[in-house]
């Protein structure tokens, strides 16, 4: 088989995942566009390094990973391209409704980026226990894919998809549960 046909047999099976990611992940239609075509260039131009497509062992993160990271980098440096580009009024800072504290704001994004470190281990540590848990949830909570559905791609009964699912939970809940608490207190 050879790579140009690998890429599109990869593209035709991943393209609405990559897309889902990318949307949730940036929040606007057209940018997860982008991004969704930027994923798959970026990985036609890594196949072009390596000389095996089976040198990714899981080619599903790989491609939920870049579009998630291309996201979080478009919505940055929009953010401060914006800001950079708004009118002041009085040279001190932006026009517009008077937001939260300068200190509720840096609280807020502290513990976004405290859930965001979080969820990172999480994934990463269900990736090690359980492979297939890490591509369920995957599919059914950060990409938001319907359980029936999630449960063809993954060539699984609904009823056994429920239970890989609700085991998956419950060891997250375990593991997790008290830290995701205090996280959710502050």
């Amino acid at each position: 088989m050879t790579k140009n046909h690998e890429f599109n047999r990869i593209y035709d099976e991943y393209k609405n995942l990559v897309l889902r990611a990318a949307y949730l992940y940036s929040g606007d239609w057209e940018l997860a566009q982008d991004i969704m075509q930027e994923t798959f260039l970026v990985l036609y131009k890594d196949m072009d390094k390596r000389s095996d497509i089976s040198e990714y062992t899981n080619i599903q993160a790989w491609l939920f990973t870049t579009a998630k990271h291309l996201a979080l980098n478009y919505k940055a440096k929009f953010s401060r391209e914006l800001y950079a580009n708004e009118e002041t009024d009085t040279g001190h800072g932006p026009v517009g409704e008077i937001g939260e504290s300068t200190e509720t704001e840096y609280l807020n994004s502290l513990k976004e980026e405290k859930c965001a470190e979080l969820h990172e281990r999480i994934f990463a540590e269900l990736m090690n226990k359980n492979p297939r848990w890490h591509r369920a949830i995957m599919l059914t909570c950060y990409l938001e894919i319907p359980q029936v559905e999630a449960a063809e791609m993954m060539d699984m009964s609904v009823d056994a998809f429920y239970v890989m699912l609700h085991r998956a939970r419950n060891w997250i809940k375990k593991k997790y549960g008290v830290e995701y608490d205090e996280l959710n207190r502050l």
